[in-house]
């Protein structure tokens, strides 16, 4: 039976997680399509000052290719985009992988049974299979602050971080104060002139903890596979129990915010600025920050928390709500991702030419994450109801290629020409998790990047990661719509690896 060519979109960890096993189930009709000029997603583009991971750096890599030689027990962002990398080679992915290349949107040709992808260059490539991999976190969002336009001075988003821009004695404002913010503020604190942060919302806050792997500990981490087996799933289990924290559990909530307090209490002495910097939701409600370094930064005397919001920037200054002008050489967006349109600015056409968009006008959902009907042969990774608040993303992506992973060999095995979830079963688990996520902390906190402006929470998984590893075991074959596939014979000079790609049609016939 011939293979089904699969197209997958983005080469971070998603994209890479499918790829590797395609190529160890034998599966090797696949191409990754990459927009940038380099593989990582997120770890490619975040690369300001301090960049680091928020998970345990021995949890933050794939369980089949654990990596034992980090250098912290947080990793930076050169290491895991070096360990990134590092798989694609072992793996034999780059020559699957197509830099250059965005897809502008893919329309579902119910006929033939395929995706029809329009590249923004105006190239058609037709798969079997289409595999979103973008993630939730690959769009910066810029705020609409009235005079943004107007600034003179170098202004640039944490994600895009301009590296020719000198802010040694230079007067600097972050607008943003959250996990990127808490990252970059201690590293250029002491060569700015003045640092202005500008705090929309404070965020709990827990001691990081950082320090170097000793030479000892690497060792004995390479040397014996079981010790790091066990530090690996020792470190899953610590984050695991901090689940009951967000279905809002008094006694694991209690326990967490005494500990951020006293974080608090121990590292910031004006009692004007702890007040500033206590939130007003339940701790977990937005994500809980981590650090070492960034209380003891705000008592640098070159540094200032501004807490009245932001009514304008002018020419060299930034003015707050209550009049005072605030003047700065730089600004830097720390303002975070659009996270709720899930594959935007795409435009993806399914049955009957019904766009994603129409369909995910009440907010983005999908079964698992994963499905959604009336899209056959699409497969969403790190999709909606998917992130964590708790644990690694990892053990996540893993989950969902299992998945689709099973999802692809029914169509090959089952000789289909595609599968599409039944739309009742995609409402009644939509139903379920909606449900199960009015109980959490999430839904008790008024804004947040977990939820769209109309309130649905539209990122977060609701349940434990064991929940979510228990219904993504298996491919549930049975909840979807089967049509049987049309004898197709393909030229023997087609390479496997490579998808068919042809002239684009006019307009009349874009994807898009």
């Amino acid at each position: 039976m011939a293979q089904r060519r699969i197209a997958i979109i983005g080469s971070g960890f998603s994209g890479l997680c499918l790829g590797i096993q395609l190529k160890k189930a034998g599966i090797d009709s696949f191409t990754i399509f990459e927009k940038s000029d380099r593989l990582g997603g997120t770890w490619r583009d975040n690369t300001y000052p301090g960049a680091a991971c928020d998970v345990p750096a021995f949890l933050y890599c794939f369980s089949f290719e654990q990596k034992t030689d980090w250098s912290r027990l947080w990793s930076p962002q050169e290491e895991i985009q070096d360990y990134m990398e590092h798989c694609a080679r072992k793996y034999d992915l780059v020559r699957h992988l197509r830099f250059g290349t965005e897809i502008a949107g893919a329309r579902f040709d119910a006929g033939a049974g395929v995706w029809r992808l329009r590249t923004t260059g105006g190239e058609e490539i037709v798969a079997d299979v289409l595999v979103s991999a973008v993630g939730q976190l690959n769009r910066p969002a810029i705020p609409a602050i009235p005079g943004l336009d107007r600034f003179r001075g170098a202004c640039f988003h944490s994600a895009r971080w301009d590296h020719g821009a000198d802010l040694a004695g230079k007067r600097v404002g972050v607008i943003g104060n959250a996990a990127s913010a808490i990252q970059l503020i201690p590293q250029i604190a002491p060569r700015v002139r003045h640092l202005s942060i500008f705090q929309r919302s404070a965020n709990w806050m827990l001691p990081r903890g950082d320090r170097a792997y000793t030479e000892r500990e690497r060792r004995w981490l390479a040397r014996f596979p079981l010790f790091a087996w066990l530090h690996r799933w020792s470190i899953w289990l610590r984050l695991e129990l901090r689940f009951p924290i967000m279905r809002k559990n008094r006694f694991f909530a209690w326990m967490a915010r005494r500990a951020a307090e006293k974080n608090l209490r121990a590292q910031v002495a004006d009692p004007r600025l702890r007040a500033a910097l206590t939130p007003d939701y339940p701790i977990g409600g937005k994500r809980i920050l981590i650090s070492d370094d960034y209380y003891p930064t705000l008592a640098r005397d070159n540094v200032e928390v501004v807490t009245d919001g932001i009514a304008q920037l002018s020419e060299d200054a930034v003015v707050t709500r209550d009049g005072r002008v605030h003047p700065v050489d730089a600004v830097i967006l720390a303002t975070g991702f659009q996270t709720t349109a899930f594959l935007a600015p795409m435009r993806i056409a399914g049955l009957d030419g019904r766009s994603l968009d129409a369909e995910w006008a009440d907010g983005a959902r999908a079964y698992r994450g994963i499905a959604v009907s009336g899209f056959p042969n699409l497969f969403l990774m790190y999709g909606p109801n998917t992130n964590l608040g708790h644990n690694s993303i990892i053990f996540m992506i893993e989950c969902q290629t299992r998945y689709i992973l099973g999802a692809i060999r029914t169509l090959i095995e089952r000789d289909l020409a595609y599968l599409d979830l039944s739309r009742s079963v995609m409402e009644a688990d939509d139903a379920r998790t909606q449900a199960a996520l009015a109980g959490t902390v999430w839904a008790a906190t008024d804004k947040s990047w977990y939820k769209t402006e109309k309130g649905r929470i539209t990122n977060n998984w609701s349940g434990s990661t064991v929940r979510y590893w228990w219904i993504t075991r298996r491919f549930d074959g049975e909840r979807y719509r089967a049509r049987a596939r049309e004898p197709v014979v393909y030229p023997a000079t087609a390479p496997a690896d490579t998808l068919e790609a042809r002239p684009a049609p006019d307009a009349a016939g874009s994807a898009a």
